[in-house]
């Protein structure tokens, strides 16, 4: 092999980049910096965000400009479920399914609310609280944004 040639048993092998990429979704990591001598390539998923928890709901300080203007808009009390990452909404498993959850759904920390695709990767997002939906807030196959809104969620008494 000639000095300019490079392997293909490096860290820089397709196989190997796969093999990262597998286990980035197996242990949530969201980025991965790799370098082999003057080689460098960084690997993320969605957009990483330093020091900012990937999931963890928010309470939600005022209602969103859209918001119906009935006595259910009353939004105090409620704990919005946000976008993990940025990537594309989906409410149902597959197209025949029915929708992961609805208005009126009793959700634990556990309970799969919808799906969020980022780069080719189906990822679930739990709910990661205890309540009742009150409201989806995202459309299904619509495109969202790290730390959008997709469901405000009303805690159960406890």
């Amino acid at each position: 092999m000639s000095k300019g040639e490079k392997s293909n048993t490096g860290v820089f092998d397709i196989d190997r980049i796969r093999q990262i990429v597998q286990l980035m979704e197996q242990h949530e990591l969201g980025e991965v910096d790799l370098q082999q001598g003057d080689e460098k390539i960084k690997l993320c998923r969605g957009v990483a965000q330093a020091a900012v928890p990937v999931a963890a709901p928010a309470p939600v300080a005022a209602a969103p400009a859209a918001a119906p203007a009935d006595a259910s808009a009353d939004t105090s009390g409620t704990i919005t479920i946000n976008a993990p990452m940025v990537g594309t909404f989906y409410s149902r498993p597959n197209p025949e399914s029915e929708t992961f959850v609805k208005v009126g759904t009793v959700v634990s920390p556990d309970t799969v609310c919808c799906i969020v695709e980022a780069m080719k990767v189906f990822n679930e997002i739990p709910a990661e609280c205890s309540g009742k939906i009150v409201e989806v807030l995202a459309q299904d196959q619509q495109a969202v944004d790290f730390g959008k809104p997709l469901f405000r969620v009303q805690p159960l008494d406890g």
